[in-house]
């Protein structure tokens, strides 16, 4: 299980790959893809479907045994995105002795300092000319070698770098491409890169390139350390390891047998895996969560299967949700940034989050819910309080809630350093979160 999420995190540096390794996961199992632009037809039990926005998220729905009137759905939330720096247009920038840097901007709310003096990557996808102006082609590219730095200032040029530094977004954080070898290559060197890639895939030629969504990645693979192999080192564990979780949990489920069922290739509600886009920046695009995109899904759904807009009204009545994102583990180093009650730890499991500002979904109500389902798992579960005087963030299940009212709760795993270029989350609590939303997805 391990094994499995360390290439997960290696094979999706940016939400793209992300997006498209979940989808490969996901037509392995059977899942078919919903084409939104078509009508949808008829549902019946044990139907897997999928469907994509933007190729940034996906949304994969289980059809259970009950109507959805009577069950509702079982939704697992979580995201692809997250802090990065993108790639501007036009982005060399041709330095004293030919040395080619970046401009970039920054993307969500990286901890930048992290991100100096270590390999870096790109990927993203390109976009291609395609059979008219309003269908382009997308191709996805990832340099899997080490191509840039964002390399520090020297001490001796900055002798209170130790006392804590300003940086600035647009000078400080620019990383380095290369050294012009050849005058062919000034102002190309990129395009040169990005065209290699592409061709790598298919034939195209630097005019066929129109645009690119392209992010700066962790070359570093990831891996475990510690005394015994207890702790998870990676980019991106916000929130790639809890779109995992949920994938394996769906897939587990892709097969239940009951006695109660008549049918034993489908669950008895519907499941839901709904990994957005965009939290990092606010999730208002059209595939984040403040999008209508998955209510819209869902009714067609519940029409689908009922004929009748009222089946979906009942069932996001009946409906719960998992927003799985990940929490802040207790730090050795910082313990009186915590609550002194409610700080959750490396490899206890599960963590529940609640905020009396309401920040969070969660309330007592479905905080028991969810404990509950740990239990019947045999999983721990532990709660996440922020310290009265440190404010804290944000995340789906109230963005979400405020286009569908679903009762359900914000919850995640626990690590360190969120929001660095590598975080530190614990090997155990992978598998407790896979077998705490096994259990949702089966109760």
């Amino acid at each position: 299980m391990l094994q499995r999420l360390l290439h997960f995190l290696d094979a999706s540096p940016v939400n793209f790959f992300a997006v498209k390794n979940i989808i490969a996961e996901l037509e392995s199992a059977g899942y078919r893809r919903f084409d939104v632009q078509k009508p949808l037809g008829r549902v019946a039990a044990g139907d897997k479907l999928y469907a994509t926005k933007n190729d940034s998220s996906v949304f994969a729905f289980h059809i259970g045994q009950k109507p959805l009137a009577d069950a509702g759905f079982r939704i697992i939330c979580a995201h692809a995105d997250s802090p990065t720096f993108r790639i501007k247009p036009n982005a060399e920038m041709t330095c004293e002795g030919g040395i080619v840097k970046l401009n970039t901007e920054v993307y969500g709310g990286p901890i930048m300092s992290t991100w100096f003096d270590r390999p870096l990557t790109i990927a993203g996808r390109v976009i291609l000319r395609g059979a008219d102006a309003f269908t382009p082609e997308s191709v996805l590219i990832h340099v899997r070698r080490p191509l840039l730095q964002i390399s520090n200032l020297a001490i001796h040029f900055n002798r209170q770098v130790n006392d804590g530094v300003k940086l600035s977004k647009q000078k400080d954080v620019l990383p380095i491409l290369g050294i012009i070898k050849d005058e062919l290559e000034r102002g190309q060197m990129l395009m040169n890169i990005i065209l290699e890639e592409v061709n790598r895939q298919r034939s195209a030629t630097a005019d066929d390139i129109l645009d690119f969504d392209l992010y700066l990645a962790d070359a570093q693979p990831a891996c475990t350390f510690g005394a015994h192999d207890e702790f998870i080192s990676s980019g991106r564990l916000d929130d790639l390891s809890m779109c995992y979780a949920g994938l394996e949990a769906m897939l587990a489920t892709s097969v239940i047998e009951s006695p109660e069922l008549d049918n034993v290739s489908a669950p008895a509600v519907t499941n839901v895996l709904a990994i957005f886009d965009n939290e990092e920046t606010g999730s208002q695009t059209k595939q984040g969560a403040g999008s209508p995109f998955l209510a819209s899904i869902l009714e067609r759904i519940a029409l689908a299967q009922s004929g009748t807009a009222e089946a979906f009204y009942q069932a996001i009545e009946r409906a719960f949700m998992v927003s799985a994102d990940n929490a802040h583990a207790w730090h050795p180093n910082y313990s009186e940034k915590y609550d002194p009650t409610n700080h959750p730890q490396l490899g206890g499991g599960p963590v529940v989050k609640l905020n009396a500002a309401q920040k969070y979904a969660s309330d007592a109500a479905s905080a028991a819910v969810f404990a509950e389902l740990c239990r019947k798992a045999g999983v721990p579960c532990q709660r996440f309080v922020n310290h009265s005087d440190v404010a804290g963030g944000s995340t789906l299940g109230n963005i979400l809630a405020s286009s569908l009212p679903l009762r359900g709760v914000d919850m995640g795993n626990a690590i360190l350093a969120m929001h660095s270029c590598r975080e530190t989350g614990a090997v155990a609590d992978h598998e407790y979160a896979v077998r705490a939303f096994t259990e949702f997805f089966r109760s």
